[in-house]
């Protein structure tokens, strides 16, 4: 039976000390999120650089995570790629591990027409009887799943929501007025989370949510409470913060400030990505590190 998915979840990095990923840093991760409410994990996700990460790290981070969050919240594995038949392979190597769905992104690069992506994801959705959410993200990945195919595929009986970060307010907003009520439609645009929510979405699936967590956990809440104007107040300071931590490239940012903060043991990402300049670093301590000290 589809799990209904709503609320806040986390695309977790992945910490690296020294080349290699660092799991104790890791796991205290895990326990730090839900024990600040947030609803869900995702790992292997973008922010959690996974095409950087080797086959042997992906299963360990796939074990590590199911055993640290131990049933306090779902887990949705981020499993994608653009050839089809690959994404199937790799679902069959992670079907030993017990977590409760995939996110699974556009397939990138090739371009795929509308009746491509619906055959990649009807296919991805037959690989596995676990649950999938769709990833769009067209200014990734070159292709834009329309609205009319995001709801054919919501027919599919174990594709049971979307992260949504096309791009375009008005397509997200279309399609939370269009989409049936046991889809559910989770932003992935950080600064439109507000605003989808205020419009009917069902949550987000925010990286941003690494830092502030529990001003993001306390928007939902208000409004579930249908308190709009509570939801308004707490939301102002993550207005001002998103930007920030978007400003270079994702996650440099935000690895920078959770190793600040004691989080993680480095903010070392794996190349193609580095480290944030130096003006951001002065930036981000400024916001950050010297409001948290005040």
């Amino acid at each position: 039976m589809p799990t209904r998915i709503s609320g806040l979840w986390l695309p977790l990095i992945t910490p690296f000390k020294d080349g290699a990923v660092d799991f104790a840093s890791y796991e205290r991760l895990i326990d730090h999120y839900i024990g600040h409410g947030v609803d869900g994990l995702f790992p292997l996700g973008t922010t959690g650089e996974s095409p950087t990460l080797d086959e042997a790290e992906i299963d360990e981070l796939v074990d590590r995570t199911v055993a640290r969050a131990a049933g306090r919240v779902q887990v949705f594995v981020g499993v994608g790629g653009n050839a089809t038949h690959k994404v199937a392979r790799t679902l069959r190597r992670l079907e030993r591990f017990a977590f409760e769905g995939i996110v699974s992104v556009c397939p990138y690069y090739n371009r795929p027409s509308q009746d491509g992506l619906l055959a990649h994801f009807r296919g991805v959705a037959s690989a596995t009887d676990r649950d999938v959410v769709i990833y769009n993200i067209p200014y990734r990945t070159a292709v834009n799943l329309s609205n009319d195919s995001l709801l054919e595929l919501s027919l599919v009986p174990n594709i049971v929501g979307v992260k949504d970060s096309s791009g375009s307010v008005a397509q997200s907003l279309e399609l939370l007025a269009r989409k049936p009520a046991d889809f559910a439609v989770l932003t992935g645009e950080d600064a439109l989370y507000f605003t989808m929510m205020a419009n009917g979405g069902d949550g987000g699936i925010l990286a941003a949510s690494h830092l502030m967590t529990e001003r993001f956990v306390e928007v939902g809440r208000r409004f579930a409470a249908n308190d709009v104007a509570g939801a308004r107040a707490a939301w102002a300071p993550l207005a001002q913060s998103v930007p920030l931590l978007f400003a270079e490239a994702n996650p440099m940012p935000i690895k920078y400030l959770l190793w600040r903060q004691g989080l993680i043991a480095s903010p070392e990402c794996r190349l193609p990505l580095t480290k944030i300049s130096d003006g951001l670093a002065r930036k981000l301590d400024s916001f950050f590190v010297e409001r948290a000290a005040a």
